[in-house]
């Protein structure tokens, strides 16, 4: 099951889980509950569910529901998020970005592959195109997930992954956007580009430069100072 074709679901789905006080083995809602409360159709809710489940964040038993965890460590970890998620805030988590992930734009210009260059230039198309912001904010996440994989650094992507789960978990829903769609001149598109050329041309310090200048105008839209 690839995650790209569930994106905004599986996003749903994880912060719905993690803001709730699940202990392993809890048996979540109904699906049909859960589809009225995400507002997601049951296709996409069964596909969620499947990547998670394949993840060990649940487990299915056909006539009695699904639970959280499946007892092989997994389960036990995202929900370890989830108890992170109550011990910090949208600025902690958003300053925790800003330390890494200009550190990582650096490294992804010096590693990236011919694959992964191409891939975030078909990213920065699909943003652009995107109808909706909850499409768009999965391409973003897409986005952001390819310059940590292009570090080709176990560690470091797997740092970036924990601090994502953190990052869907606090600030999911809580953006108030003033319209239904991203404008045309919304600043991450370029942003986007800018950090994409950097990483393309092998200029660390503009990939790293870039990707700051981004955070922080992210960071804006989260906490006007005005």
């Amino acid at each position: 099951m690839k995650r790209e074709n569930s994106e905004g679901a599986l996003i749903q789905l994880q912060a719905y889980i993690a803001q709730g006080d699940f202990d392993l083995n809890d048996r979540l809602p109904a699906e049909r509950e859960l589809c009225e409360t995400l507002g997601l159709a049951r296709s996409e809710l069964r596909k969620a569910f499947a990547i998670l489940e394949s993840e060990g964040v649940i487990w299915r038993h056909v006539g009695r529901g699904t639970f959280v965890g499946n007892g092989h460590g997994k389960g036990a970890e995202f929900l370890s998020i989830a108890a992170i998620a109550k011990r910090t805030t949208p600025r902690e988590v958003m300053h925790a970005r800003l330390v890494l992930e200009p550190m990582l734009a650096r490294e992804a210009a010096l590693h990236a592959t011919a694959e992964h260059v191409e891939q975030l230039h078909d990213s920065c198309i699909k943003a652009r195109e995107a109808v909706a912001w909850r499409q768009y904010e999965s391409i973003d996440n897409q986005f952001h997930s390819l310059v940590a994989e292009a570090t080709q650094n176990t560690p470091l992507i797997t740092m970036y992954e924990q601090l994502n789960a953190l990052r869907r978990t606090i600030v999911w829903g809580r953006l108030n956007r003033r319209t239904e769609e991203p404008t045309p001149a919304h600043h991450s598109f370029a942003e986007h580009e800018a950090i994409f050329a950097a990483i393309e041309q092998r200029d660390t310090d503009s990939a790293q430069a870039k990707m700051k200048f981004h955070l922080l105008a992210v960071s804006e839209d989260l906490f006007p100072t005005a």
